[in-house]
């Protein structure tokens, strides 16, 4: 009986051809065991991506044939993102998983100096909290609410909604560039000491909150959409943002919702939201695009923002664990 070995190391030119069966097996499970909303990357495109140096793909070799793979990229944020790992079968997974993590953690350890490495276990990606956890990563849950355009009651719940009693100091306004610096501001406000700081570390300051502002009004992390982002302004000054994109062409998504604190506790966050859905709905029956949903992802425990989304008719879909290691003093 032969002996099984192992062998971890990063995805090289004469491995694509036995590589291509491991990730057409990735891709059947991609929405299945891993809620991928969209279809990952082709194969070819796949290839493309790790020789331009893109991306970034360990593969083990079990007797010399692949049969699992981890992904990251150093390239979209400030932050080292390990997009997913996968097996072939279910043989032996807690092994296969902890020798591609191990040569990961080899690997990367001049990024981890400065970069927090940040992981979203989504799907049966979750089995693997326990384990990952051994090499120091700390954990936050994020859950998923989705308003359907087909679900009668979302529908109800918006069009019911009465959101014209609020202080005449305040207007809502659609997005116009000449807020971007008091987006970045009010942003960074808003993010700087919540959860999703721990595992982007660029809404800790303003330059990172920039960053994360120029990518999505620039369309880097999908379609912006400048008439659905929404502007509070109080006595002409903003005090509020609620930003809209198209993550997939009929797919919609709320990134950020930020209010500066003195402003909170009144309702104003539903108003600004209501504005980015009904926008959205309005640019649908005139025909100018089609949209199946529109997506959000919260912290589990925060039960301002689950109480805001429900409001205007969003309702949770999934949860998973978000995981993040934060950088290596020294």
């Amino acid at each position: 009986m032969q002996e099984t070995t192992y062998q971890v190391d990063f995805l090289q030119q004469d491995k694509y051809r036995l590589f291509k069966g491991l990730y057409t097996d990735f891709i059947a499970h991609a929405v299945s065991d891993y809620h991928f909303e969209l279809a990952p990357l082709s194969y070819d495109e796949f290839i493309d991506a790790v020789s331009k140096g893109l991306i970034k793909c360990l593969v083990l070799l079990e007797n010399m044939l692949p049969t699992a793979f981890l992904v990251y990229t150093t390239a979209i944020s400030e932050s080292v993102e390990l997009n997913v790992i996968h097996c072939l079968g279910n043989e032996d997974l807690i092994n296969k998983r902890n020798m591609l993590m191990k040569f990961f953690m080899e690997q990367t350890v001049e990024e981890r100096k400065k970069a927090v490495v940040c992981y979203p276990m989504l799907g049966s990606q979750g089995e693997y909290t326990p384990d990952i956890s051994h090499f120091g990563f700390k954990f936050v849950g994020l859950i998923v609410l989705r308003y359907l355009m087909s679900d009668s009651l979302s529908s109800m719940i918006l069009e019911n909604l009465d959101v014209s009693k609020y202080d005449e100091r305040y207007q809502i306004v659609p997005w116009n560039s000449r807020y971007l610096d008091a987006a970045v501001r009010i942003i960074h406000e808003t993010f700087k000491q919540t959860s999703d700081a721990l595992f982007d570390t660029r809404f800790r300051t303003l330059e990172g909150t920039q960053d994360i502002i120029d990518k999505i009004v620039n369309s880097i992390y999908g379609e912006f959409l400048p008439e659905a982002t929404t502007v509070l302004l109080c006595d002409g000054e903003p005090v509020g943002f609620a930003f809209a994109n198209v993550t997939g062409g009929k797919i919609g998504n709320i990134p950020l919702v930020g209010i500066l604190e003195q402003h909170r506790g009144t309702g104003l966050s539903v108003v600004m939201l209501h504005r980015v859905m009904t926008t959205i709905i309005e640019g649908m029956r005139s025909g100018k695009r089609q949209f199946t949903e529109v997506n959000v992802t919260t912290e589990t425990d925060n039960f301002g923002a689950l109480r805001m989304y429900r409001t205007v008719g969003f309702r949770e879909d999934y949860s998973y664990t978000q995981a993040y290691l934060e950088p290596a003093i020294g």
